[in-house]
């Protein structure tokens, strides 16, 4: 049933992909409005299909690769529901699908079996550090989507209206806002986990370090919008690097990195 439920999701995603794309060379706002709806149908897949995960495992299921890329598909979705409320910007369901079918598509690559949790997770502080961590990483990648769409639509050749560029310039700040909110949060109870576990809240361990240096690339953005007033392209360009290190904190450290979190 687990398995139905995922491939469901991802069929769903993939329908408002296709929907989405189709939206952006018609004037009317149908196809947006059916891609966002699909993408919030999806949702609701995702969160019934971790929810059985955790009823099976009898755990929190954000343990390994599989499990963490279905949560930040699901967290995707929810930051890009909430920001299209207001946003209404006709490319965010279409790019925000893209990214959300690329992330599960690589999860089902990944081995998803249950398995027993390792010493280091048996912890309650797990699905509260873990969940914060990819709410902001869900944050980010929304503002990423709309760094992206502000840079290519304010190229040589772009058509994105004045209206337009200053709505996805202030998704951008808003969404980093809310990550960076929720990784200070993860980063604080990653923290407190770790000296519960081993005596000591920070040791340079590579994923403590890339979260940091993550934080940093974030905080300089909300200082330079907030207190220096920058806006634009230079803003969407921070927004862009941040994403990189949030991707290298997430994909690299495990991959190319060994150390404490080398289990994740």
């Amino acid at each position: 049933m687990m398995t139905n439920v995922f491939n469901t999701s991802l069929a769903v995603y993939l329908g408002a992909l296709v929907i989405g794309a189709v939206g952006l060379f018609v004037k009317h706002r149908l196809p947006q409005t059916i891609a966002s709806v699909l993408i919030g149908i999806g949702a609701a897949l995702l969160t019934g299909y971790i929810g059985l995960r955790w009823v099976e495992a009898e755990r929190a299921p954000f343990s390994n690769m599989f499990e963490s890329l279905v949560l930040f598909a699901w967290t995707i979705a929810v930051v890009f529901l909430f920001v299209q409320r207001k946003a209404k910007l006709g490319i965010l369901p279409a790019a925000s699908a893209l990214a959300i079918v690329l992330t599960l598509a690589y999860a089902s690559k990944e081995p998803h079996e249950i398995e027993p949790l390792v010493p280091a997770l048996q912890s309650n502080w797990l699905s509260v550090h873990v969940f914060t961590c990819f709410l902001g990483y869900g944050g980010f990648a929304v503002s990423f989507i709309g760094a992206v769409s502000y840079l290519v639509g304010t190229s040589r050749g772009g058509t994105l209206s004045g209206d337009a560029q200053e709505v996805l310039d202030t998704t951008i700040a808003k969404t980093i806002s809310f990550g960076f909110l929720f990784l200070s949060l993860g980063i604080i109870t990653g923290s407190v986990w770790a000296n519960s576990a081993w005596g000591s809240y920070w040791s340079w361990d590579p994923k403590e370090t890339w979260s940091l240096i993550t934080w940093i690339i974030y905080a300089i953005f909300l200082h330079c919008r907030f207190v220096r007033g920058w806006h634009g392209t230079t803003a969407a360009w921070i927004s862009v690097v941040g994403f990189g290190s949030v991707l290298f904190t997430y994909f690299g450290v495990n991959y190319l990195l060994s150390g404490l979190h080398s289990y994740a």
